[in-house]
């Protein structure tokens, strides 16, 4: 998807150079509108927001393309607040958000990318996946489910999954937010800390924390792999949540405002119409 990025401090992933070490997890700059803290950061938040429902709503009157944003992060990374703060107020009849865990008995009875086409978005949507069809080369990877070999066959399963959404009009951003090992600590803390989030804490959460550094080179090979320009890969530092929502805002509505959707001609002159 081709557009003139904003200024965000999220990394744009353009080739197979790219390392996920060099990305500073703290990072809050550079934004084009210079705002540098988070409550300077809330007026242009909010303004981007309502771009987004107006765009939203073209782009569904239009009814000829759809958008497909991808959420990827390690436990704790933010996933289910960057998705409700981009989405607060968009009029949720054309949204989809899909949140995919475990495959069933079902889903594991078919190829990979089964359960996953059945939820991409119609014309005229925004698709929304929470977590999506790269688990097929994370967790599969890290705890040895699938080999090398099948691991690079679903690269490019993927990247051919994604140019056919891609030359069917479905506009692709993939959004991995990035956080430390040492965030992630203070974040499950957090949890076991406050009786009202106690649900949120899962103890397998503390066993997939062990493969930390497994994690961090699956997810660094598969956006190296599948970051084409018609699918783009974007690794947003994740520590400072307001950096975080506001670099993903940012992304979408340029992306949206460069797909300038038009709502359709109508076939009659509304100057003509009589309300009585």
């Amino acid at each position: 998807m081709k557009f003139k990025l904003p200024k965000t401090p999220a990394v744009h992933v353009k080739d197979k150079s790219f390392r996920l070490v060099d990305v500073d997890v703290n990072a809050s700059k550079p934004f084009a509108h210079e705002r540098t803290n988070k409550e300077a950061a809330q007026p242009r938040l909010l303004a981007l927001r309502q771009r987004l429902c107006e765009l939203q709503e073209l782009l569904y009157a239009e009814h000829k393309r759809s958008v497909l944003l991808v959420f990827q992060a390690m436990d704790t990374g933010g996933k289910d607040g960057a998705i409700e703060n981009l989405l607060t107020g968009v009029n949720p009849a054309g949204v989809e958000v899909t949140s995919f865990k475990s495959p069933s008995l079902e889903e594991l009875s078919h190829d990979f990318l089964w359960r996953i086409h059945a939820h991409t978005p119609k014309k005229g949507h925004i698709g929304v996946f929470n977590r999506s069809h790269y688990e097929d080369v994370l967790i599969t990877r890290v705890h040895g489910l699938i080999d090398n070999k099948t691991c690079k066959q679903r690269y490019e399963d993927i990247n051919n999954f994604e140019a056919l959404l891609a030359n069917n009009h479905t506009h692709i951003l993939k959004f991995f937010l990035h956080i430390s090992k040492e965030e992630q600590a203070e974040r499950l803390q957090a949890r076991l800390d406050d009786p009202a989030k106690n649900w949120k804490f899962d103890p397998n959460d503390l066993k997939e924390r062990a493969y930390w550094d497994d994690y961090q080179r699956a997810y660094e090979d598969a956006v190296r792999h599948c970051s084409p320009g018609h699918a783009p890969w974007f690794v947003v530092p994740a520590n400072k949540k307001w950096a975080r929502d506001l670099a993903i805002a940012e992304i979408v509505v340029a992306a949206l405002e460069e797909l300038n959707p038009k709502p359709p001609t109508v076939d009659f002159d509304p100057k003509k119409q009589v309300i009585k």
